[in-house]
């Protein structure tokens, strides 16, 4: 996942500290001249190579990110004002080496007192110009700790989103049918934790999702970062299961089960989007309501069907994987 290693961002108390305590031990192993100017490079180049490296740590939203991780990171934090604050800090990178380039020649044909008197103006101005992006700083940091633990997702597997209202059975099919245990892991807007799991077929591997708290509702009850989250799983989805319950024993009538199935079919209209009865072990056939209009009834409790179902959404999908070039 292209944010988990993202570092600590310093804030800028901690990098003057860092480059000020460093050029004065670097000026102590030398004398006269040649320690004043060791003691602004020191600090200059600290300064700049960390405010660069703080930068470069971070994809390029344009070019590095998935449109998935894009729209779910900027459901999550503001990613324009992210932008602008990596952009501010590089600035100060390069001012920071402008800095240094000025005083520099300064500090090489004159007495020891005027060049102190220099490297301590160049050092002055080194920790205004930090200081300047101190709120930067701390946004990239905060962003950086709202990023970090998102799902290690692969947006370029081939990926079943499995949703319907809360108590249809669909962590159980995601349990299920994966060769491990699903995995949890938490969206940082939701409390609850998705569910995700891996099967196999043919060689290839696929995702199978659950997202509760995101398409277990209906979307005039999901706030504005959840609804932007939903917009990220469009990106996400090439298969869409949309689980109902008929015997209605999760607490949820079947016609608001249908209204939640027919709002996703239309938000996810470029993927092939399945109704699956579920719980068929507790219904017969012929007591499933024509207006369910079920593409597959299956019990994920006994088993039935669940294979079926798999095989049609793994069908849909028609994974080609891309081979290496031969030349």
């Amino acid at each position: 996942m292209i944010f988990e290693d993202l570092p600590t961002t310093p804030t800028s108390e901690e990098l003057i500290d860092k480059a000020f305590s460093r050029a004065a031990r670097a000026g102590k192993a030398k004398g006269g001249l040649e320690a004043q100017q060791s003691m602004l490079q020191t600090a200059a180049n600290i300064i700049s190579d960390n405010l660069e490296n703080v930068v470069t740590a971070w994809p390029d939203f344009e070019y590095d990110a998935h449109p998935f991780y894009y729209e779910l990171a900027d459901a999550i934090v503001d990613v324009d004002r992210l932008r602008q604050s990596l952009s501010e800090v590089m600035w100060a990178s390069r001012k920071t080496r402008e800095i240094h380039e000025e005083y520099q020649p300064r500090l090489r044909k004159t007495d020891v007192d005027t060049a102190r008197k220099h490297r301590k103006q160049a050092f002055a101005r080194l920790a205004d110009i930090v200081e300047q992006i101190d709120d930067e700083l701390l946004y990239i940091n905060e962003s950086r700790n709202d990023l970090r633990d998102l799902p290690d997702i692969d947006p370029d597997a081939p990926t079943i989103v499995v949703a319907g209202y809360p108590n249809v059975g669909k962590s159980s099919l995601v349990n299920d049918v994966t060769s491990a245990r699903g995995e949890t892991a938490s969206y940082p807007f939701t409390t609850k934790g998705i569910g995700l799991g891996h099967f196999e077929r043919d060689h290839i591997r696929y995702q199978i999702v659950d997202t509760p708290g995101l398409l277990d509702r209906p979307p005039a009850e999901r706030n504005a970062i959840e609804s932007q989250a939903v917009s990220a799983i469009e990106h996400l989805a090439d298969c869409m299961l949309v689980m109902v319950d008929p015997t209605g024993e999760c607490g949820y009538p079947i016609g608001s089960q249908l209204e939640l199935r027919d709002s996703i079919a239309a938000q996810f209209e470029d993927v092939p989007v399945f109704t699956v009865a579920n719980k068929a072990d507790r219904f017969e056939p012929d007591e499933l309501d024509e207006a369910v209009a079920a593409d597959y009834r299956m019990s994920v409790e006994t088993g039935e069907n669940v294979e079926t179902v798999l095989e049609a959404a793994v069908e849909a999908i028609d994974y080609e994987p891309e081979l290496p070039f031969e030349g």
